[in-house]
């Protein structure tokens, strides 16, 4: 049983060697010729200003919640959807109830987002 999975250990433990060694490379092949204008922080060509401590709208927050929420969805109900026939024939009226209750727990997330004013784009 384990021995199916040796392959794909294999490839992992491949992409992590060659992740690592390209990084060690670029450290020690790399030129090295730090200045005061590469060590400058840099926001997008533009010399900051303010503090780094500032408060953040919290529309901010909601469109990022807006954008997981919507991604989750999308990512969870198509599969189901296109398998929706074959599930269904399988397992019956629990696989439908199961994803109207995911489907209703997300609707919750909508609903914050919607009275917190992640809806109106000013």
């Amino acid at each position: 049983m384990i021995e199916q999975y040796i392959p794909l250990f294999l490839v992992l433990a491949t992409a992590v060697l060659i992740a690592v060694g390209i990084v060690a490379s670029s450290t020690l092949i790399g030129p090295q010729r730090p200045n005061d204008e590469k060590k400058s922080t840099y926001e997008s060509g533009v010399k900051p200003f303010g503090s780094a401590k500032e408060r953040i709208s919290i529309k901010y927050y909601v469109v990022a919640m807006l954008f997981i929420i919507f991604d989750l969805e999308v990512i969870f109900v198509y599969p189901w959807a296109v398998q929706f026939k074959s599930l269904y024939s399988v397992f019956g009226i629990p696989v439908f109830t199961t994803m109207l209750v995911f489907l209703v727990i997300f609707e919750i997330g909508y609903l914050y987002a919607y009275k917190k004013g992640g809806f109106n784009w000013e």
